[in-house]
């Protein structure tokens, strides 16, 4: 695949490169032959991290074969501390990253040619986690945060601006609970459908404080892709939209097929850790809430765009003049919403 991916730097064209033949046998020639081929376009995603329950409908697809039914053949990489997926996606080696909007807003400034095109994720499943005596945000302000070093560039500037947190409370995220568990003053980051497990592992249940629920506009986990590949494969990206959140509501539904993708990529998953984030999925309405709820999973609006742009430009993040309607678009969502 990789070959096929350098080829759109050796002028064959950019995009989805090639094609494979998926062998279908007919009933009548079991065991005798080829009874014709369909062929499947060859797409890579990567995503954010290793895999998880929060990456569960893509993997759900897959394994279903949900992604051939659309002539898809997909590819799906892990991301990591350590992987930069818009590196990877602007060089060719991924066809669509999972993304996230504020990322992609302040990408036009560097005149980036990414576009997001769904948002899996209505709500960004970042929290900040406390132990059970603090009740409130604004109790938060003063005692040490671990954040990882991106925060400043994303969530910091909303909790300055709303709460009054000011940077000397920034403590350096380790990827690790112990610092929490080791001393109750202590507050992180964290995805709701993940760090909460492993704090009530230690013996904790954290105070969880969801930005979305206070006002935090921008979506998560969002599918992007290059200018290159909505000129000129389309018809690929639409398919890989639709089948992608039709994944997702299978997912809810019997998550088994996609729970075994998952635990193949990344060994170290278990069952309980992938419950955990199912069910806190569900609880807090990640995927199905807000919008999705009646316009379908995937969702995104002209109005959830803009108060995330508003947000980041009175924040000095962006300029307030900035186009950040190059930021995405609206044309690959389905024409049949798929509700969940």
């Amino acid at each position: 695949m990789k070959k096929a991916r350098e080829s759109r730097f050796e002028g064959i064209g950019k995009g989805v490169r090639r094609t494979v033949a998926g062998l279908v046998l007919g009933a009548g020639l079991l065991g005798t032959g080829v009874a014709g081929a369909e062929e499947l376009t060859e797409l890579t995603f990567g995503t954010n991290w290793f895999a998880q329950a929060e990456h569960g409908g893509f993997y759900q697809a897959k394994a279903t074969g949900i992604y051939e039914k659309y002539g898809l053949d997909v590819s799906i990489e892990m991301g990591g501390p350590q992987v930069n997926n818009v590196q990877l996606l602007l060089a060719g080696k991924q066809d669509v990253t999972m993304g996230y909007p504020i990322r992609n807003i302040k990408s036009l400034v560097q005149d980036l040619p990414v576009v997001t095109i769904a948002a899996p994720f209505q709500s960004d499943p970042q929290a900040l986690l406390a132990h059970p005596h603090v009740k409130s945000l604004e109790e938060i302000k003063g005692n040490p945060v671990y954040v990882f070093s991106g925060a400043k560039q994303t969530f910091w500037p909303w909790l300055e601006a709303n709460y009054g947190f000011t940077d000397d409370m920034i403590r350096p995220y380790t990827f690790s609970v112990q610092p929490f568990l080791a001393d109750d003053s202590v507050v992180q980051q964290g995805y709701v459908t993940s760090e909460p497990y492993a704090m009530e592992k230690g013996g904790v249940t954290p105070s969880i404080f969801l930005f979305a629920e206070y006002g935090y506009p921008p979506y998560a986990q969002t599918l992007e892709t290059t200018r290159d590949m909505v000129a000129e494969q389309p018809e690929v990206l639409r398919k890989f939209v639709q089948a992608s959140m039709e994944g997702w509501k299978s997912y809810f539904e019997n998550p088994a097929p996609g729970n075994e993708l998952i635990k193949q990529d990344n060994p170290e998953m278990t069952d309980e850790q992938i419950a955990f984030g199912i069910d806190k999925m569900k609880e807090y309405g990640l995927v199905s809430g807000g919008d999705a709820q009646e316009k379908g999973l995937g969702v995104m609006t002209d109005e959830r765009w803009k108060a995330t742009f508003d947000f980041m430009a009175k924040a000095g993040m962006v300029p307030e003049d900035l186009d950040y309607k190059q930021a995405y678009t609206l044309e690959f969502l389905p024409e049949e919403p798929v509700l969940p």
